[in-house]
């Protein structure tokens, strides 16, 4: 094949991997292709404005063909056609709340930065906030690195207080952190899966994925408690911070997710059907399907 016309077909699906994907955020506008079917008035018992904070799961992040930011695809604020979010059942049912879907969770993102995302929603005047947080204080190079439990509260209560004082009747949902002991159990006899992580993802749970040995199942095992001790405080903070926020009841961290709810680029960020499977569990518990 000549080098020319590989060259030039690799820089067009670059372009339009950069056109399918949305790095940026703040508002996601109107969604394309067909819409959903809206309502012909508003309802003001509905949020006509919504964020939401968090890390990558919440951008999107790979799904849109190379391992970028994609807030068209998010399981909250997503626009596109492919993921039933958050945002596209409330526009069914409230015109009011088209274009002001703003996403401010970014990748890497630690339970330390919310504060500064919570201060974005609290600008943007949003009705309603999704917080999906902590893989990342646990996703560390080492176990040694993981957040502390009683700092990671700290961080959290701090962020749901900017909220609570700047948005005081907008509705929360706290999000539990996805089971990521079972992306290891699911994941790890799968080679191509396995080269995938070996390139750096989540050395503190996924290093050494098919070794047996004691100091490695160890490793998982403190990783795996640590997640635990993490979604106990998401439950507790939600339930501290009073009636108008909501949390989850650990549904995201029961879904029973397959490799094939993974992107098979990094095999451990949610593809476009696991982003779907994430609002499809968490909606309920939104408190707005009543």
């Amino acid at each position: 094949m000549p080098r020319r016309w590989t060259t030039t077909a690799v820089v067009a699906v670059l372009a339009l991997a950069a056109l399918a994907c949305e790095s940026g955020g703040g508002g996601i506008g109107q969604p394309s292709g067909a819409p959903p079917r809206p309502s012909s008035s508003a309802r003001p018992d509905l949020p006509s404005a919504m964020a939401a904070l968090g890390d990558s799961i919440t951008t999107g992040f790979g799904t849109c063909i190379v391992l970028s930011n994609c807030q068209r695809n998010s399981w909250s604020t997503g626009d596109g056609l492919r993921v039933d979010s958050h945002y596209r059942r409330l526009l069914e049912a409230n015109p009011a709340v088209r274009g002001n879907g703003h996403n401010h969770a970014s990748a890497g993102a630690r339970v330390r930065q919310l504060t500064d995302q919570a201060t974005a929603a609290v600008a943007d005047g949003a009705d309603y906030v999704t917080v999906l947080i902590g893989a990342n204080d646990a996703c560390r190079s080492r176990i040694e690195e993981m957040t502390e439990v009683t700092a990671f509260r700290a961080e959290l209560d701090r962020a749901l207080g900017v909220l609570k004082k700047g948005r005081p009747k907008a509705r929360v949902l706290v999000v539990s952190i996805p089971d990521l002991y079972r992306l290891w159990e699911i994941g790890h006899p799968e080679a191509e899966v396995v080269r995938a992580w070996n390139r750096g993802i989540c050395p503190a749970l996924l290093a050494n994925p098919t070794s047996t040995a004691d100091a490695d199942a160890d490793r998982r095992s403190i990783f795996r408690a640590r997640i635990d001790a993490y979604n106990k405080e998401l439950a507790a903070a939600c339930r501290a911070y009073g009636s108008r926020c909501r949390h989850d009841g650990g549904a995201v961290h029961r879904v029973r997710f397959s490799v094939d709810m993974l992107n098979r680029l990094d095999y451990f960020h949610p593809d476009v059907d696991g982003q779907g499977k994430l609002a499809e569990v968490t909606w309920g518990s939104s408190g707005f399907t009543g």
